[in-house]
């Protein structure tokens, strides 16, 4: 059995190719808004929420695809559903100028809106952090 495919896109209000990349595509710019520290370890990068010393969840990555300043798209490291990704990926609005971020990721029908749930927490994050 194959998860559901979701989609969840954002205006980031920014014009800037070198302002958003960063942060869809380094350990760095990743700790902003999706995890609390994020780390390469060889060819994944290690996702960690909550202090290591106390709860805390640990999660491994790994880049599938990459296209400078358009997508980048990874898989977690022993996902049941060896198909699902998550893919992040920057758009030009023809009307404003400035960027769409267009997140798609992959859950359990019974698990959907918690993700959505999860990924509009992740965007009201990197909104607190940067202005975007």
């Amino acid at each position: 059995m194959k998860k559901h495919q979701l989609s969840i896109e954002k205006e980031l209000k920014c014009k800037s190719p070198n302002i958003i990349w960063p942060l869809l595509s380094t350990p760095e710019g990743l700790a902003k808004w999706i995890a609390d520290e994020v780390e390469h370890e060889g060819e994944w990068l290690k996702f960690t929420w909550g202090e290591v010393w106390r709860n805390h969840e640990i999660r491994r990555a790994k880049v599938l695809e990459e296209q400078r300043f358009k997508h980048i798209r990874y898989a977690w490291e022993n996902d049941e559903d060896p198909d699902s990704f998550w893919d992040l990926q920057m758009e030009k609005s023809d009307i404003t100028g400035d960027y769409i971020l267009i997140i798609t990721d992959h859950a359990w029908m019974e698990d959907v809106e918690d993700l959505k749930d999860i990924w509009y927490s992740n965007l009201e994050q990197l909104h607190n952090n940067t202005g975007l």
